[in-house]
């Protein structure tokens, strides 16, 4: 298998590990390196990543947490799904990458993870004049936030975590997405871009069956 195709190139995303991004498609943002820090891992986690796109947020938060039992990558975008592919043969990462809508994933999985890594889609309307394949994992094109919510409620075990970002002028419909589905907020961080701004994003940890309170960290500088 050839590891770079074209419009493909290596880059440097952990230490000396390499992840191939596709210049024509989207490339990760600082955003994934964000959430794969906030999520915390116990031993023996099974860890599946959504909306998982070129691997990012799975392969970095199994650098940081190699005490983790298994990784799944779910990817809709066939191109995404089979980059991650040759991104973990490359580094020799183990683990396995499913290519399909997020709304469909096999009853097989259900029940299955203790933690749930989602970097989604979180801008709203249509992508106007941008390529396809880059609008559809920015925006809420083929995928919402009440879908994420009710795949996340299907695959998490009891008392497994979801760890998942968006926009800070959404935390509000956020909570009440994950609320409903009895996935309850437990911890929560918002990032700023500078000292003294508005945060721009947030980021919550919730936990499937878990009893109310949530753990409002300091703010993040990003």
């Amino acid at each position: 298998m050839e590891i770079l195709q074209e419009g493909e190139v290596l880059e440097e995303f952990f230490g000396d590990k390499k992840i191939i991004q596709n210049v024509n498609l989207y490339r990760f943002t600082s955003d994934s390196i964000l959430l794969s820090r906030f999520a915390r891992a116990k031993v023996g986690d099974r860890v599946a990543d959504f909306c998982s796109g070129s691997g990012v947020v799975g392969f970095h938060f199994n650098c940081l947490n190699p005490q983790i039992a298994s990784l799944v990558l779910f990817e809709m975008q066939e191109s995404l799904a089979e980059m991650s592919r040759r991104t973990a043969e490359l580094n020799g990462f183990d683990c396995e990458v499913v290519n399909c809508r997020l709304q469909e994933i096999p009853r097989e999985y259900d029940d299955k993870f203790s933690l749930i890594l989602c970097n989604p889609p979180y801008e709203k309307g249509g992508f106007d004049n941008e390529v396809y394949e880059k609008a559809i994992c920015r925006k809420e094109i083929t995928l919402t936030l009440p879908e994420i919510a009710d795949a996340a409620f299907k695959k998490l075990k009891f008392g497994g975590r979801l760890a998942i970002l968006n926009r800070a002028d959404r935390a509000a419909e956020l909570i009440y997405e994950l609320k409903k589905r009895n996935l309850e907020p437990k911890r929560m961080q918002f990032v700023s871009g500078t000292d003294g701004a508005k945060p721009y994003l947030v980021m919550i940890e919730a936990v499937k069956g878990g009893k109310q309170g949530v753990d409002v960290l300091a703010g993040l500088i990003n």
